[in-house]
């Protein structure tokens, strides 16, 4: 193994995913399930995600979530990929972190997100707006008051005192956000490598550390597929890029469907593009091709962290290539008990 990959922490992030023919409580049992692998295998954080109204996505309530799965396991960083602020009020986000940190002490994160929703039907029954997440500043600086001594005479109860790390979700401008909040950024290259690359460098110069002890801390968050060859890998990320064609085109992301029967679609012009696309930019392929590539990646943006997020409709097939991903790259497997 490389200095690079050595050095480097690795953690999962799950949405919970539903195949199909599976529902949406299964899906959420299987991310439980896939927590408990992951510690047994190492991994650094467990992070689950927030979506409203999708069908192709069980993972509703995080922090609910996240409640299950430090439940489940006993090791792991578990924690928010993210909690989207503008949705919710801060005084109830700083409680229910409180109380996630008052049972599972030094185990839990906090990322938070600036999305509003995906449709103008799901932002309205969230009693929000676009124009909502311009407030994000105001929410942010908010909640972590609450942690640290309460605000305007409201306390949170558990929160107030406790130190639960707060990570933001980089979207649009949220690196310059990170860096002005002093907060540990988590980035993806969803604009392109280069835009992420110059936007993390933006990061670190203009960092201004929130307390004494912080200092940039950058999570680079991408898919990585393993397989026994180029091919297989690829036809797992088939499903994905199916239900993010489709998501694009018809205005809801479905369950994962198998790649066999992707094939046989007749995808629009339009679909076929956006499909294409979606298959550009993962780290896939054998060990021998994934970990040059992770190199290439933690080396070109200095990431102190890489958060793979993966989803494809054989669950046993990614449950295996998360344990190669952690054979190759994690010096020591975690012995459960």
């Amino acid at each position: 193994m490389t200095s690079a990959l050595r050095a480097t922490r690795f953690s999962i992030l799950d949405r919970s995913r539903v195949r199909q023919g599976q529902g949406h409580p299964e899906a959420l049992r299987d991310t439980v399930e896939f927590a408990r692998l992951a510690e047994q295998w190492g991994y650094h954080r467990f992070w689950v995600s927030e979506h409203h109204s999708v069908p192709g996505v069980a993972g509703s309530a995080p922090t609910v979530l996240a409640a299950a799965v430090a439940a489940a396991t006993e090791r792991i960083r578990v924690g928010t990929g993210g909690v989207m602020l503008p949705n919710h009020q801060p005084l109830v986000v700083a409680e229910q972190f409180g109380v996630l940190e008052s049972l599972y002490p030094g185990r839990i994160d906090m990322g938070l997100g600036r999305s509003v929703g995906f449709t103008d039907g799901v932002r309205r029954a969230l009693g929000h707006t676009k124009d909502d997440a311009e407030d994000f500043d105001a929410q942010l600086t908010a909640l972590l008051e609450y942690f640290a001594n309460g605000r305007q005479g409201v306390h949170a109860w558990p929160a107030e005192g406790l130190r639960v790390p707060a990570f933001l979700l980089a979207t649009g401008s949220g690196a310059q956000r990170a860096a002005r909040f002093g907060l540990p950024l988590v980035i993806s290259p969803f604009g392109g490598e280069d835009a992420m690359v110059e936007a993390i460098n933006q990061y670190r110069t203009t960092f201004r550390p929130g307390t004494s002890e912080s200092s940039p801390y950058v999570i680079v968050s991408t898919s990585v597929v393993i397989a026994d060859s180029e091919e297989q890998s690829r036809r797992l990320l088939m499903p994905e890029a199916w239900s993010a064609a489709y998501s694009r085109t018809k205005g809801e992301f479905p369950e994962l469907i198998p790649p066999e029967q992707i094939d046989r679609i007749p995808m629009t012009e339009r679909q076929r593009s956006i499909f294409e696309e979606s298959m550009r930019g993962h780290i896939h392929g054998t060990e021998d091709t994934v970990l040059p590539e992770l190199e290439k990646l933690i080396t070109r943006t200095k990431a102190d962290e890489i958060l793979v997020h993966t989803s494809t409709y054989d669950r046993a097939a990614r449950l295996e290539s998360h344990r190669r991903l952690a054979a190759a790259v994690i010096e020591r497997i975690a012995v459960p008990g």
